[in-house]
């Protein structure tokens, strides 16, 4: 997978998506909204099986109470956890449908440097250019589409040459973001 200016392209085919409202950053860091340039690798497929069939065989389910740390000091920084938790997380079984289905990215991952930035997923988006925190997020046909042709260690490329640059096409624009 590589983001491109025009969307994210997977197996010949690209996909408009969206980026972090803070735009690409070689530099970053925990609640600064950017998405982080690099070369990631896809580490775990996350689906709601009270929603949606599983999408493809290595998935696992999002339970009850799953939820994903995202306080630097703790232990468990960037690390899937279960509640009660008492850190600062994001509930991976939100009421909204953007978790539904979850590609987990090894952005800082496993080996969590503290500060550097958590919970970065490929998921379902808002709507078309609403930008994220610092996730790829994409239709959900399309979402579906590329779970079930990727695999663990698929890459997933976010050239450092995008940052700084006005996004266009396929990207969520902050001029769009209501």
């Amino acid at each position: 997978m590589v983001l491109t200016p025009t969307g994210l392209r997977f197996m010949g085919r690209v996909f408009p998506c969206a980026t972090g409202r803070g735009g690409i950053s070689t530099a970053k860091r925990e609640g600064d909204g950017a998405t982080p340039a690099g070369i990631h690798r896809i580490a775990g497929l996350l689906y709601r099986p009270d929603r949606i069939g599983r999408p493809a065989p290595w998935g696992e389910p999002i339970a009850p109470g799953d939820l994903w740390c995202d306080a630097a000091d703790d232990p468990a920084y960037n690390h899937l956890v279960r509640a009660p938790f008492g850190a600062s997380h994001e509930n991976l079984r939100r009421a909204d449908p953007l978790y539904d289905l979850v590609l987990v990215t090894d952005w800082n991952w496993p080996d969590a440097q503290p500060g550097r930035g958590s919970a970065i997923f490929l998921h379902r988006w808002r709507r078309p250019g609403f930008p994220t925190a610092g996730c790829i997020a994409m239709a959900r046909p399309h979402l579906r589409w590329i779970a079930a042709r990727a695999a663990p260690g698929t890459r997933v490329m976010v050239p450092p040459a995008l940052a700084g640059r006005e996004r266009t096409g396929g990207w969520a624009s902050r001029d769009k973001a209501g």
